[in-house]
């Protein structure tokens, strides 16, 4: 394969975790290795993949793995709210292949002539509440035990903000959160570190976050999952390495990654 020879990205290495923490967009620069080295016509090619925040563990790991199959290629993970990514991607960010949290969000892309061929729906996900570890302010669930709590969720303009309020009103439950965040993993963040008693997340953010927080699985949630679209950008600089990167995160390694970081099937 061939494709237009783009200059490469500096290295970061960054830890994604701890970013999310910290309440920022993750941003992953894949290292670029091989036996041997890449070829001529390998070398130098980058990538850029814009991808909802909770992606961001499951993707890390397949860019290594398409790294690793395209030795000389580089690919850029730019991890955000599903939303705000459409937002720089229309407002002029280079990318080259897009993923998001909800097909309404896509559909923006879509509908606004960015996107390049159908996308395809990949696997899903379902809301869940989180703790900090103890669970000291003894949330039981999304209920009446949260009144007076700190709670944390996405805000409306972000799948997840979207999908916890339809779940709520389905529940007959009001919320009246102290804080809302631009993606879920600013969520799970503020929950993990006690600034808040209790967050709305996917379950994926609660496996990832491991023992600094507690489960609380929400009644119902699991008839409404989101499900999740990928597709190319038609702007992408390198169409054969982005169609290259869907078959990766589409096919059955793919899957086998997402399946281990708790993702649903499509």
């Amino acid at each position: 394969m061939t494709g237009r020879p783009r200059p490469r990205a500096p290295r970061r290495r960054r830890d994604a975790p701890a970013l999310a923490a910290a309440g920022l967009a993750v941003v992953v620069l894949g290292a670029c290795s091989g036996a041997g080295g890449g070829s001529d016509d390998e070398a130098g090619r980058t990538l850029t993949v814009f991808a909802a925040a909770s992606l961001t563990e499951a993707f890390t790991e397949i860019a290594a793995e398409v790294e690793q199959a395209h030795p000389g290629v580089t690919v850029r993970l730019s991890f955000d709210g599903s939303s705000g990514l459409v937002d720089q991607i229309v407002g002029g960010a280079p990318a080259d292949v897009l993923a998001t949290a909800d097909e309404q969000t896509m559909a923006r892309a879509t509908d606004a002539g960015f996107v390049a061929g159908a996308p395809r729906v990949f696997a899903t996900n379902v809301l869940t509440l989180v703790t900090p570890a103890g669970n000291p302010a003894g949330v039981t669930g999304l209920d009446g035990s949260l009144d007076g709590t700190r709670l944390v969720v996405c805000a409306e303009a972000v799948p997840c903000g979207a999908a916890t309020r339809a779940l709520a009103a389905r529940a007959g439950v009001g919320l009246e959160p102290v804080s809302e965040e631009t993606s879920v993993t600013d969520v799970r963040g503020k929950v993990a570190s006690g600034e808040a008693d209790a967050g709305v997340v996917y379950t994926t953010d609660a496996a990832a976050a491991g023992d600094a927080v507690d489960e609380i699985p929400i009644a119902g949630a699991d008839a409404s999952p989101n499900r999740y679209p990928i597709a190319a950008l038609a702007g992408a600089a390198d169409a054969d390495l982005a169609a290259d990167f869907l078959d990766a995160v589409t096919g059955p390694p793919g899957r086998e990654v997402l399946e281990r970081h708790g993702f649903g099937a499509p």
